[in-house]
């Protein structure tokens, strides 16, 4: 049974056959570690000492919550522990050079979706793990193509931890009894065509024409080009919103947008766009900017943002070619003139 396979005997399998293996693997060992703690703090919610309420803004400006400090405090001490060549995290203002002659770099985001802990949403952390550069001043000016690993790890009604380490996508969860993460799936593929859309749609006045475009021909559903019905979901969690897709299809877009700040997009390219694209296009999707490749871009600054569509790829291309042809005039099904929202 799959089951029977532990997390510590699959790194140590690949550890085995991959030149960069070992460092690889003791840095995820290190992240699983530091998730089952990450997990039990989450976990006991108003419980613990820590509030989950705003305590600041980050070093990119966004809100900065008790357990996103938390959260990467505990990763920093798991890792520190390692030879890293230069770490980043959503919670720095900059890169930190550690021992230049380590053989990784690692990036996190320490704790995805903190905005919805105070009412028991799903969050997660999110790491990437890229080969040292000869100039760590560009460690994490790499395309998101050299990647050794990547993953992210959900703190919900299960624990899971899921893994790429550049041969397919595995998704371990936390057995608590036995206090270790044992593999669940194997092999996760990602349906070529989905019947469920994500997508915040009261941003839709500022979407993009190609954008609005893809949306309306989804609401039209088995009635439009798709001919197909659609479910539309939105968690707002990307940990959540990945774990969905890869589970059972869908199409997920954080586009750009016209208001102020959203220009080049909102999700940051080294932390969490190439990671999770890195683990979508492992599992058969496709990861987007509507026009690029994530995989191919190369962030920089540490905490570029860039839009995100991901997913099954016959939605995303679709969303790509919307952006590449001429687009008529088209009327939403849903929130047009004659639409449930009339004017």
């Amino acid at each position: 049974m799959i089951r029977q396979l532990t997390l510590e005997k699959h790194l140590q399998r690949y550890s085995e056959t991959v030149t960069q293996g070992l460092a690889v693997a003791a840095a995820v060992d290190a992240i699983a570690v530091a998730a089952v703690e990450i997990a039990e703090l989450t976990g006991r919610g108003a419980l613990s000492e820590t509030s989950g309420l705003a305590t600041g803004r980050n070093s990119d400006g966004d809100l900065q919550r008790d357990l996103d400090v938390q959260a990467d405090a505990i990763l920093r001490r798991c890792l520190g522990k390692l030879p890293i060549a230069a770490f980043a995290s959503e919670e720095m203002r900059e890169v930190e050079i550690g021992a230049r002659e380590a053989r990784i770099c690692v990036a996190i985001d320490p704790l995805d979706g903190s905005s919805n802990i105070d009412i028991n949403m799903t969050v997660g952390t999110i790491f990437s793990i890229l080969p040292a550069p000869d100039d760590l001043d560009l460690a994490f000016a790499q395309r998101g193509t050299a990647q050794l690993a990547a993953g992210f790890v959900t703190y919900g009604p299960q624990t899971s931890l899921v893994l790429t380490l550049g041969d397919g996508v595995d998704i371990f969860t936390f057995d608590r009894a036995a206090g270790c993460f044992r593999l669940a799936r194997r092999g996760v593929r990602i349906p070529d065509t989905a019947d469920e859309f994500a997508i915040n749609a009261s941003n839709r006045r500022h979407w993009d024409p190609p954008v609005r475009a893809f949306i309306d021909e989804c609401l039209a559903g088995a009635d439009g080009p798709a001919s197909r019905d659609f479910n539309m979901r939105w968690i707002g969690s990307l940990v959540a919103e990945a774990y969905r897709i890869l589970t059972r299809g869908g199409v997920f877009l954080y586009p750009s947008d016209a208001r102020p700040g959203y220009g080049d997009g909102r999700l940051r390219l080294v932390y969490e766009a190439h990671p999770i694209a890195f683990i979508v296009e492992q599992a058969g999707g496709v990861a987007s900017t509507g026009r690029e490749r994530i995989l191919d871009l190369a962030a920089h600054s540490l905490h570029q943002r860039v839009p995100l569509i991901m997913g099954s790829s016959g939605e995303v291309r679709r969303v790509e070619q919307l952006h590449c042809d001429p687009l008529p005039a088209v009327s939403a099904p849903l929130f047009a003139q004659r639409g449930f929202f009339r004017l």
